[in-house]
């Protein structure tokens, strides 16, 4: 019986210019297709481009079980330009174990910091790697690198990455430049920690597969090759598999796993896919599945929660780029929460209950968010209240095609690079795609998020003891008669229900059922001489402010909810 092979994926990712490539290829035994910046524009432009693959094999730590047997550390080279960072979403997604590559002789960067959060979002573990030691004096080396070791340490502190491994090598001494005989330092004790940090990921064979793929090419005679990393499910020679974007079939004809041929392959595995021939060129990097098994879709429901360095509100129609499975696009938001009573109740994780009621929010809620005023008002009456779950309706651009309940991430890719700041803005979780073009008339309406609306009047007159005429709640062209029937209330305590206009002003009748309270009748009566008088001669001082003090108006309040989506936009009261 062949050894068994353990795969574990390790993201490499870090700053531009912080040695991920060397680090991967003084790690690697076995390069892959894609490995080692071989793309022309690559090498070209001396900079990773695309997720590169490489892999390392050792024998199995004793914490993966007794037996012979291999470890395989796939190796992810994630590019580390800022523009690119939509690449490296789409392998954090694939990764069980990060290192962290971080230049010694300047320490976390803009990108670093990024890296961070991808890894915080999408990996269990991480390892720091210190690199281009070889950069610093020989006499200040090991002062330099425990300093900077202690800074990594104080970063991490609050992230759930504090307290892991942090080793120190020089990938390339010398530089790129420098001849291959230089021999690189530290990485013995880097495979080491590796290994010790390794673990067996959690692997499903079962459901649908679904497999994430970086390079295509074509081999004469064979067919063509899709090399990728299975994300759930497994694949067989035979098998049938769509390729969702260009909407065909192809049938697994032969199956690689770094240049040794297989026949099965299951999730976590790398894995090359050679089916019938098809024009590589048309699929660079995408999706492959079981026929039938991903949705394309247009707008989406997510759970989410803000990334806390993200500097700034996240407003409801603002637009993000949305990293939705694979693929990045435009996509507008919009913001809702449970209704206020409900902020405290624990929901259902991964499910979307369409029966409740939600509330709509000009923007996400957070402790950042919640104006400066309201603290004012909050500080007297305690802490403020937080939802513990949060949405967000997103409406793509172009329609996406990805998993159920994938991650999902919003970021402002379009924010200058070298700006010193954290582009990622959310991360969430997929819970309803609407894949019906038209799902702003077959879908949304079923979404019950509502607006909380508060008008404001005032009483102008009494007619009888039973109602009265209020004013300046609606405007001159306000067609009153959709509010007949709505229930306001007087600062003076009375219910009122609206009667219908009055007139050709925007002035309404108010019936008061249970009668006006003495009291409020002889306010409005003052009032109303009062101004009957002010009509007459010019009022002093003493008058004008005596009027202030006595005849404060009675305001009438318009309460009610109106739902978003909506089409006849009832107005509804409780």
């Amino acid at each position: 019986m062949a050894a068994r092979v353990l795969n574990v994926n390790v993201g490499v990712l870090g700053h531009i210019d912080s040695g991920k490539t060397a680090l991967a290829r003084a790690l690697s035994t076995t390069g892959s297709t894609a490995a080692f910046d071989r793309a022309p524009q690559s090498r070209a432009r001396g900079i990773t481009l695309d997720l590169g693959f490489s892999c390392l094999r050792t024998e199995l730590p004793p914490q993966l079980g007794p037996g012979p047997g291999e470890l395989q550390l796939t190796l992810v080279d994630c590019p580390g330009h800022a523009s690119l960072i939509r690449t490296i979403i789409g392998g954090a997604q694939i990764i069980d174990l990060m290192m962290l590559v971080i230049d010694v002789t300047k320490g976390m960067q803009t990108q670093s910091a990024e890296c961070l959060v991808i890894g915080q979002i999408a990996c269990q573990k991480m390892v720091v790697v210190l690199n281009k030691i070889d950069l610093l004096p020989e006499g200040k080396r090991q002062s330099a690198i425990e300093k900077m070791t202690k800074k990594m340490q104080k970063t991490l502190e609050n992230t759930k990455f504090s307290g892991c491994p942090i080793v120190a090598v020089a990938a390339k001494p010398g530089g790129p430049e420098a001849p291959e005989s230089e021999n690189p330092q530290g990485i013995s004790e880097l495979i080491e920690v590796l290994k010790s940090q390794a673990y067996l990921p959690s692997r499903d064979p079962s459901g649908h597969f679904l497999m994430a793929v970086d390079h295509c090419f074509s081999i004469k005679g064979q067919g063509t090759v899709m090399t990728g990393t299975i994300l759930s499910g497994s694949v067989s020679l035979g098998d049938n598999v769509e390729i969702p974007a260009l909407k065909v079939t192809k049938k697994v004809k032969s199956m690689q796993m770094f240049h040794t041929p297989v026949t099965y392959a299951m999730q976590g595995d790398r894995v090359g896919v050679c089916v019938t021939q098809f024009d590589p060129k048309l699929l660079e990097r995408g999706l492959i599945c079981t026929p039938d098994s991903l949705h394309t879709i247009h707008a989406a429901i997510i759970s989410l929660k803000k990334i806390q360095y993200f500097r700034g509100a996240l407003q409801t129609k603002a637009k993000f780029h949305i990293t939705v499975g694979h693929e990045t696009v435009m996509g507008r938001v919009m913001f809702f929460s449970p209704a206020p009573a409900n902020f405290n109740e624990e929901m259902q994780e991964n499910v979307f209950d369409f029966e409740k009621d939600y509330l709509y929010q000009e923007q996400y809620l957070s402790k950042d968010s919640v104006s400066s005023e309201e603290n004012k008002e909050n500080d007297q009456a305690g802490e403020v209240q937080l939802p513990k779950q949060q949405w967000a309706l997103l409406e793509f651009e172009k329609p996406v095609t990805c998993p159920k309940l994938c991650l999902v991430i919003g970021s402002k890719l379009d924010t200058d690079i070298h700006a010193n700041t954290c582009r990622l803005a959310f991360h969430g979780v997929l819970l309803q795609g609407m894949e019906d073009k038209n799902y702003t008339e077959t879908f949304l309406p079923k979404l019950k998020v509502y607006k909380q609306k508060h008008k404001e009047g005032q009483v102008e007159r009494v007619m009888d003891d039973y109602s009265v005429i209020g004013r300046s709640l609606f405007k001159k062209e306000t067609n009153i008669q959709i509010f007949v029937g709505l229930k306001v209330k007087l600062s003076t305590g009375e219910d009122g229900i609206i009667d219908g206009g009055f007139g050709q002003s925007g002035k309404f009748k108010i019936r008061i059922p249970d009668g006006l309270k003495p009291d409020t009748k002889m306010l409005l009566s003052a009032a109303s001489k009062k101004k009957s008088k002010g009509g007459k001669g010019d009022m002093t001082k003493e008058d004008e402010s005596s009027k202030n003090d006595s005849a404060q108006p009675v305001t009438v309040s318009l309460i009610f909810k109106r739902y978003v989506f909506d089409t006849q936009k009832k107005m509804i009261q409780s």
